[in-house]
């Protein structure tokens, strides 16, 4: 691996062990000639290696007291191809033309201001539509546990990069479980913060979006989701505070959910992360998340706004599984949506009464193993016509829908060698209780690196 990790990056800069030029010229050397899982769109060049040398000046100039006001000076950060940013071409995973303004989104300024160099874009489906990176611009980020298989998406690219060290951190978005879920299959850290902790522009109509990091540590997440939060003008949704008191009791009442059709081998990891949690003294009780799937509701919230932002002259160049879910979006009425919106209310409702009597809630992440890199889903999800393409994920999308906070931790491996993530959710705003909760397990919970790169055949031989 070229990355190390934040905290470990900045170990050896803060030491003198390694310069800022250094680390970004081999960190983006690996990205062009070693990315053997399509992990990366595009890699940054001259600019990066500026905002290199910038940060090995003010290392020099400031000393260790430097990293105190810019936390992740010299630190490598890839962001994903859905957000823009100034100096590299955002595609958004598709072939349509891309009419906003080639400048950085809000958390990438803050990623920058804070030192970061960014060193990527990476590989995401259409505008993030699926859970996987399938797209007509490029082949698909592929798992680095076993490159037959997906890396999860739509935050794929970011999860493979920071699981293989092609960078220390990255900017991924989560919109039904877009961060999470590759995050569980690459074996590592995705927190997606409250909904408005760290702000989206432009917003999104449907009020799922999230953005937050991808790491390989809780405290990496941390602190890279503490230096991209706080208001933004540009985001109605960032200046909400919490709905919930602080908890901050060591030992914590943890509802325990397990989805129907989990596989066996998740449910044996994951029956060991809830073993770790009792060991550390919380109780742990089984809970039923909601009466009704909400799954129906989500489909025509993104379907409605899908096909709002979606031009029927450019349907021919559009990828062809979100075409049919903007299809879908055009047969919606109004009365459609406002009934998806109230099974919305109804699941964040339920959903808060159960937040009363427990302080987190805790689960599978992905409750099926990795499918096929070519694939948007397990088999009986594979075809987007029969608008199941996110129904094998029934952990990740209701808490884009009331916009709690939630973390993939990685969990262990399955008997074949495959990470499991188990999930974290606390109540909206509760933030800090959960990366805690995490930092606490993380110890607990060791996930094997994956295989060195070399065994896999270059992305551009395949």
């Amino acid at each position: 691996m070229t990355a190390h990790g934040i905290s470990r990056t900045r170990e050896l800069l803060r030491r003198g062990e390694l310069s800022a030029v250094e680390h970004t010229t081999a960190v983006l050397t690996a990205a062009r000639e070693q990315d053997t899982l399509d992990a990366y769109v595009a890699v940054a060049g001259e600019e990066a290696l500026r905002a290199a040398e910038l940060a090995d000046r003010r290392i020099r100039e400031g000393g260790p007291d430097i990293w105190r006001t810019l936390p992740l000076l010299g630190v490598t950060v890839s962001v994903k191809d859905l957000l823009q940013t100034r100096d590299l071409p955002t595609a958004r995973g598709s072939l349509l033309p891309n009419d906003r303004p080639r400048a950085d989104a809000p958390a990438v300024a803050r990623l920058r201001a804070a030192g970061a160099v960014v060193v990527g874009k990476t590989a995401t489906s259409e505008y993030g539509w699926s859970a996987s990176t399938v797209s007509r611009v490029g082949p698909p980020a592929r798992n680095p546990y076993d490159p037959r298989l997906s890396a999860g998406g739509s935050s794929g690219g970011a999860a493979a990069a920071v699981a293989t060290g092609l960078c220390d951190g990255s900017l991924g978005t989560d919109g039904a479980g877009s961060i999470r879920i590759p995050a569980a299959f690459c074996g590592v850290v995705g927190y997606k913060p409250s909904l408005g902790r760290i702000p989206y522009v432009p917003n999104s109509a449907d009020r799922l979006a999230h953005q937050g990091p991808l790491a390989r540590t809780v405290a990496d997440a941390a602190l890279l989701a503490q230096v991209m939060a706080g208001p933004h003008p540009g985001d109605p949704d960032s200046g909400l505070g919490s709905l919930d008191a602080p908890r901050t009791r060591r030992a914590l009442r943890i509802g325990w959910i397990e989805y129907e059709g989990t596989a066996e081998e998740v449910r044996r990891v994951t029956g060991q992360a809830r073993l770790a949690l009792l060991g550390q003294g919380h109780l742990v009780e089984d809970v039923e998340p909601y009466r009704t799937d909400p799954y129906p509701a989500l489909v025509d919230l993104l379907a409605a706004c899908e096909a709002a932002g979606a031009r029927p002259e450019h349907d021919e160049w559009a990828d062809p599984g979100r075409l049919e879910i903007v299809r879908h979006g055009r047969t919606l009425s109004g009365a459609d949506v406002i009934r998806a919106e109230e099974v919305r209310q109804e699941l964040r409702t339920g959903l808060r009464a159960l937040m009363d009597r427990y302080d987190v809630l805790a689960m599978a992440t992905v409750p099926v193993e990795p499918f096929a890199a070519d694939a948007i889903g397990p088999a009986w999800a594979a075809d987007p016509r029969d608008l199941r393409w996110l129904a094998w994920a029934p952990a990740a999308y209701p808490f884009n829908m009331t916009g709690q906070p939630a973390l993939s931790l990685p969990a262990g491996l399955t008997r074949s060698g495959l990470p499991v993530g188990l999930q974290l959710v606390g109540p909206v705003g509760a933030d800090d209780l959960v990366l805690t909760l995490a930092a606490r397990l993380e110890p607990d919970l060791a996930t094997p690196a994956p295989a060195p790169a070399r065994a896999l055949e270059p992305a551009a031989a395949r």
